[in-house]
C-alpha cells in the first residue's frame, strides 16, 4: 500500500474527472487551482501513471484513469457512508433516517410507523423517498439510503433481500364497471385489451407484468398506458376502464370508490422485501425505526390479496438478521 496516497487525492481526482476542468473542480473543492494541480501531480507520481490529458479547452481522463474512476467512486462512497454511520451512532436520538419504499408501503405502513416512532424519538428526522425499484437498489448500494422496503428488481450481490409480504395482482376498476360485479377471483384469460390501462414499461409494475404476464390477451391488444398509480386511479375513477395492480397498491387513499378483485389461473404476486447493504450494520436510529415498521406490519390488518411471508413469531429473527446484515 502506498501511504503517500490519501482520500484527498481520490476526491481531487474524481472532481477533476467529473468536471473536466481544473478551474471548475478547484471551485467545487474550495481550493486554489495551483493546490489542486499539485495534488493531481502528486497522485500521478505516486501511481506512476498519467491520469489526465490536458489541452487548452478541456481536461480528459486517460484510459487508465477511466478504468480507475469507477473504483475511486466506490471507495469514496463507502468511506462517506461509513462516516455517516459513525456519526449516527454518535448522534443517538438525534439522527437522520433515509428510507425508500413503494408508494403503497408508504401509505399502508410507513406513515403509521413514523407517527409511532416520533412519540419516543421526536428529534429524529426522515428522508422518505418513493422511487423506482432499480433506482432504490443502487441508492442502497451507494449508501444514500439506510434501507428500503420495495420489490426486488435486479438482485445485486451487494444487497440483502429479506421477503416481508406477498402482494398478489388483481383487477382494479370503479365499482360500476362490469369486472367489479360478482364475487371471487377473475381469470387472466377472460380479460380483454378493450378498456385496459397498463403501466408504462419504465415502471416497476409495468416491467414485472411484462415479464410475468405479457403473454395474456389483455397485454397483446391496443390499450392505454400510464406511469403512476396516482394518475392511474384518477383515470379509473372516471369510469369505463380497468387496470391490473398489486393488492397493496389498490388501497390508496382517496380512491375508495375503486374495487379490487384478485386474479387467478394463475396467481401472480410480487414480493415486498426489506433491502439492506450486505455486511453493513444499520445505525441505532435506523434499526429502531425498522423495528417499529416490522411491528406495524405485523399488527396492521392486511388488505385482501396481501399476506405475510413469515409467521409473526419470526419477525424478531428478521430484526436480528437486519442488525447483522
Amino acid at each position: 500500500m502506498n501511504r503517500n496516497i490519501s482520500l484527498r487525492h481520490l476526491r481531487c481526482f474524481v472532481e477533476v474527472a467529473n468536471a473536466g476542468s481544473f478551474t471548475t473542480a478547484s471551485a467545487r473543492l474550495f481550493v486554489t487551482q495551483s493546490a489542486l494541480t499539485a495534488t493531481i501531480q502528486q497522485f500521478e507520481e505516486a501511481v506512476g501513471l498519467k491520469l489526465f490529458d490536458r489541452n487548452t479547452r478541456r481536461v480528459v481522463m486517460t484510459q487508465e484513469a477511466m478504468r480507475f474512476k469507477e473504483e475511486a467512486d466506490k471507495i469514496l462512497k463507502e468511506f462517506d457512508s461509513a462516516i455517516a454511520d459513525l456519526q449516527s451512532f454518535a448522534q443517538g436520538q438525534q439522527g437522520h433516517i433515509r428510507i425508500a419504499a413503494a408508494a403503497s408501503v408508504i401509505y399502508q405502513f410507513l406513515v403509521k410507523a413514523i407517527a409511532t416512532f416520533r412519540q419516543e424519538y421526536p428529534n429524529v428526522t426522515f428522508s422518505l423517498r418513493d422511487a423506482g425499484a432499480e433506482q432504490v437498489e443502487q441508492m442502497v448500494i451507494d449508501g444514500e439510503l439506510d434501507f428500503a422496503i420495495t420489490s426486488k428488481h435486479k438482485g445485486f450481490d451487494d444487497l440483502n433481500y429479506a421477503p416481508l409480504l406477498e402482494d398478489r395482482f388483481g383487477v382494479v376498476c370503479r365499482a360500476d364497471y362490469p369486472l367489479a360485479s360478482g364475487t371471487g377471483p377473475l381469470r387472466w384469460a377472460d380479460l380483454e385489451a378493450k378498456d385496459f390501462v397498463a403501466f408504462t414499461a419504465d415502471t416497476g409494475i409495468g416491467t414485472f407484468l411484462a415479464q410475468n404476464a405479457g403473454q395474456w390477451p389483455v397485454f397483446q391488444g391496443s390499450h392505454d398506458e400510464i406511469s403512476s398509480t396516482t394518475s392511474l386511479f384518477a383515470v379509473l375513477s372516471e369510469g369505463g376502464s380497468f387496470s391490473i395492480v398489486p393488492a397493496l397498491a389498490a388501497k390508496v387513499a382517496g380512491f375508495t370508490e375503486l374495487s379490487f378483485r384478485e386474479l387467478r389461473a394463475p396467481v401472480l404476486s410480487r414480493e415486498i422485501c426489506l433491502i439492506t447493504r450486505r455486511l453493513r450494520s444499520l445505525s441505532p436510529s435506523s434499526q429502531r425505526m425498522l423495528d417499529v415498521i416490522l411491528d406495524t406490519i405485523g399488527q396492521h390488518p392486511l388488505p385482501d390479496g396481501v399476506a405475510m411471508i413469515e409467521a409473526p413469531g419470526e419477525r424478531r429473527s428478521r430484526k436480528s438478521a437486519a442488525k447483522t446484515a
